[in-house]
C-alpha cells in the first residue's frame, strides 16, 4: 500500500490562515459530516481518538495522547496522529503530522469565527494561556488584523514573558480583569477546569473565542458570560453535549440549546454573524474530527502542488 507522508517542517511554509478559512467554509457546503470521537481516561491522562466521514472529501481518524505530566519532563504534553482516507475507495492516502494539523486546524477554526464574528476594527487582542497553541494563535490572529497589539496572560509569568518576547507588539499582563475589561477580542486557551473569564468583566463589541475545554468536566467562561453573549460554536454536534464549556450552563439553565445561535454550517444562510458593534459574541471552538479532515485535506493538497 502507497500512501504519502506529510512533514511539518517542510509543509508549513506551504500554508496560508486565509486559504485555509476559505477550504473550511468550502467543507461546510458539503454534506454534513459524519464524526464520532472516544475519550479514554486514567486519572488525568486522556487518549481522545476522532473520526470524520465527510461524502466528498473523505474520512480522517485523529488520535491525541494528553499526558499533562510530560512537561515536567521537557516532553510535549499532546502527541498523536492523523490518517487521511481516500472517499472512493477508503485507501489510506496519507499520513500527516498531527502537530502540523492540530496547529492549524484549531488556530484556522477560531481565526474563521473571528473573521466573521470580531469587528473589523478590534485592535487589542489578549491571548488567555501561553502554550503552543497559544503561539498559532498570536500568528493566526496577526494574519487577520495586522495592526493589532497584543497582550499575553498566563498562570506562569515565565511562560508569558516567553511567548511576549517571540513577537513584535506583544505584552505580557498579570492583571487578567483588566486585560479582559480592555480587549477587543479575548482568545482563550487553557486547560483549566474553573473559569478564568468572568462575565461581568465582558464589554460591549467584544469577541470571546475559547478553545480550551475539550472534556465534559472543563470550561474557560463562567455562566454569566454565556448568558450575556451571543454564543456560536464550530458544531453542534461536537459541542453541546460533550464539552463543559456547553454542558454546564445548559445544565444550570444559564442558556438553552436554541441560545445556540450558529455554527459553521450556518455560515452559507448568513447566520453566522455579528448583528450590531455592541453585542457580545462569544465562540466555543470545540475542534471536530471534521474539522481536521478539512484541514488535512487543504495540507494534502498543498503539499502535491508544492
Amino acid at each position: 500500500m502507497t500512501f504519502e507522508t506529510v512533514p511539518f517542517a517542510e509543509c508549513e511554509p506551504l500554508l496560508d490562515w486565509q486559504a485555509l478559512g476559505e477550504a473550511i467554509v468550502a467543507g461546510h457546503t458539503l454534506p454534513r459530516a459524519q464524526v464520532e470521537d472516544s475519550l479514554l481516561r486514567r486519572g488525568e491522562d486522556t487518549l481522545l481518538s476522532r473520526s470524520a466521514w465527510i461524502d466528498g472529501l473523505g474520512l480522517a481518524v485523529k488520535s491525541a495522547t494528553i499526558f499533562p505530566a510530560n512537561a515536567a519532563s521537557g516532553k510535549g504534553t499532546v502527541n498523536g496522529g492523523v490518517s487521511l482516507y481516500d472517499d472512493t475507495d477508503g485507501m489510506l492516502e496519507a499520513v500527516l503530522d498531527f502537530h502540523l494539523v492540530t496547529r492549524w486546524k484549531t488556530a484556522g477554526d477560531s481565526l474563521l469565527a473571528a473573521r466573521l464574528l470580531a469587528r473589523p476594527d478590534s485592535r487589542r487582542i489578549l491571548i488567555v494561556g501561553a502554550g503552543t497553541v497559544a503561539r498559532s494563535l498570536r500568528e493566526a490572529y496577526a494574519s487577520l488584523f495586522p495592526q493589532a497589539e497584543f497582550a499575553v496572560w498566563s498562570r506562569s509569568a515565565v511562560s508569558a514573558q516567553t511567548l511576549a518576547a517571540e513577537y513584535p507588539d506583544t505584552t505580557v499582563t498579570d492583571d487578567l480583569e483588566a486585560a479582559v475589561r480592555a480587549a477587543d477580542i479575548v482568545t482563550c486557551a487553557t486547560m483549566t477546569n474553573a473559569p478564568l473569564i468572568l462575565g461581568d468583566w465582558l464589554q460591549p463589541g467584544q469577541h470571546v473565542d475559547l478553545i480550551g475545554a475539550y472534556r465534559p468536566d472543563m470550561r474557560e467562561a463562567d455562566d454569566v458570560a454565556m448568558r450575556r453573549a451571543r454564543v456560536f460554536v464550530d458544531s453542534r454536534e461536537t459541542t453541546l453535549d460533550h464539552i463543559g464549556e456547553l454542558i454546564a450552563p445548559l445544565k444550570s439553565g444559564a442558556i438553552t440549546r436554541d441560545d445556540v445561535v450558529a455554527d459553521f454550517y450556518d455560515i452559507a444562510s448568513g447566520s453566522f454573524a455579528r448583528n450590531s458593534q455592541t453585542e457580545i459574541t462569544l465562540f466555543k471552538n470545540g475542534g471536530g474530527a471534521h474539522l481536521d479532515l478539512m484541514t488535512s485535506r487543504y495540507i494534502l493538497e498543498r503539499w502535491r502542488a508544492r
